[in-house]
């Protein structure tokens, strides 16, 4: 996040402790509940790259037919087609493997602690963005890793992004506590049935 300055501190590391901007607190466990509807189309450039790769290798494909018919040498044009060949695979493989891919991330985010903030700011299509922009980045496309990158600050993926968003991630004590007294408890009732 080039250009924003030093990341601000904490209230309670401040020298001055002038009043500031309140730290959002975002709750540790996570956002609850389902994650929201997959906002974005189908991603319609790797389609069409897939489609004009296919209509490539059709063209290679006649091309040599017509040479093996004219008596032609077939070399040059049966190099081309393997290349053609090649691209037209990986484009299939990275369509079939986005869809899932897409979907595990975009559920695994909605359950992170910066989610709540996103639900409430409505920024559903901006982390689909970055869903979209993370997978293509793990199947190869360096463009898509820079954008990711960009788009991880933006979301406060990272913990420098969060301290400039002004987010913290926080514990429940009153639930830490129960859970821990719950802890106790069973652990209590299963000493007392070990001996009796």
């Amino acid at each position: 996040m080039a250009g924003m300055g030093p990341p601000p501190k904490l209230p309670e590391n401040r020298a001055r402790r002038n009043a500031t901007v309140a730290m959002t607190a975002l709750p540790s466990e996570g956002r609850k509940g389902a994650a929201p509807k997959w906002p974005l189309i189908p991603d319609v450039v790797m389609s069409a790259k897939r489609d004009l790769a296919e209509d490539k290798v059709e063209k290679l494909r006649e091309d040599m037919q017509e040479a093996l018919v004219e008596g032609k040498p077939v070399g040059p044009v049966e190099r081309r087609l393997d290349v053609a060949l090649e691209r037209l695979a990986i484009l299939e493989r990275q369509l079939a493997e986005q869809k899932g891919l897409e979907a595990v991330l975009w559920r695994d985010l909605w359950k992170l602690p910066q989610a709540v903030e996103w639900e409430r700011l409505s920024w559903m299509r901006d982390v689909a963005q970055y869903v979209r922009h993370k997978v293509m980045a793990e199947l190869g496309d360096l463009d898509s890793a820079r954008e990711a990158r960009q788009w991880s600050d933006r979301l406060g993926l990272t913990p420098l992004a969060m301290l400039r968003l002004r987010w913290r991630v926080v514990v429940d004590e009153v639930a830490a506590k129960r859970e821990q007294r719950e802890q106790d408890a069973a652990g209590a009732r299963g000493r007392i049935k070990a001996v009796g």
